[in-house]
């Protein structure tokens, strides 16, 4: 069903720090007629699990049904979980938990992608964001360390390249990046935050605002690119 000039929002992980706010932050700009939180906590058309397909799709096919979204937001990652944390040194390297850090970070995302890039307009200035870091960077790496982290991140920088090119083969007017939210006082880095610069860790409610500014000011050549929160390109 389609709904004329109407639009929707969407935001992947509205129950984590930085998408509860960014959900917040939409409902009360009030821009988009339908704004759309998704997450695993969530019961009823608005649950989602990234790690489960058919909940995507099945959410994916909720929004569907109208108004259009012209903005989606993935606003999920892992970092650390039950004991485990990024790894310090080789030696601390675990296959399982590699894997469960690409599927959160990496996988997720792109199937989220895989599932509601169709169903966004195919005409006009659309927009696809991915929370990513700039620990994700690989030009950028100076530290080492935080191998799972860092690759899987990396890893969804480049799908998310890839997805960019291809969607603009859909509609010449799509935005498709990864965006770097800073260090955000939420449960993700809150063991990490003792050696952050004064002034550099920022309230959800702050970063929320920070990243839909540079969402609005992102321009179509933007696509496919890695941005941080103050809307500066950061090398993949």
């Amino acid at each position: 069903m389609t709904q004329a000039g109407k639009t929707s929002a969407v935001i992947i992980g509205a129950s984590g720090g930085i998408g509860a706010a960014l959900e917040a932050a939409l409902i009360e700009e009030a821009t988009f007629d339908v704004v759309h939180g998704f997450a695993r906590s969530r019961a009823g058309p608005h649950y989602i699990d990234l790690l489960d397909e058919k909940s995507i799709a099945a959410a994916a096919a909720y929004v569907a049904t109208g108004p259009s979204p012209t903005l989606v937001i993935v606003a999920t990652g892992l970092l650390h979980a039950a004991g485990k944390g990024p790894e310090k040194a080789l030696r601390d390297l675990d296959p399982d938990w590699l894997a469960q850090v690409y599927a959160v970070n990496a996988i997720g995302p792109t199937l989220i992608a895989k599932h509601f890039l169709p169903i966004m307009p195919k005409s006009g200035r659309t927009v696809f964001a991915a929370l990513s870091a700039r620990v994700g960077s690989i030009g950028d790496n100076r530290l080492g360390g935080w191998h799972g982290y860092r690759a899987s991140k990396a890893a969804l920088n480049m799908l998310v390249s890839n997805l960019a090119i291809e969607e603009r083969r859909r509609n010449d007017r799509a935005i498709v990046v990864t965006l770097h939210p800073g260090t955000v006082n939420t449960a993700l880095s809150r063991p990490f935050q003792a050696n952050v610069q004064a002034g550099r860790l920022f309230d959800p409610e702050r970063a929320a605002l920070q990243l839909l500014d540079v969402i609005e000011g992102l321009k179509i050549s933007d696509s496919g690119k890695l941005f941080d929160f103050q809307g500066e390109p950061i090398p993949f």
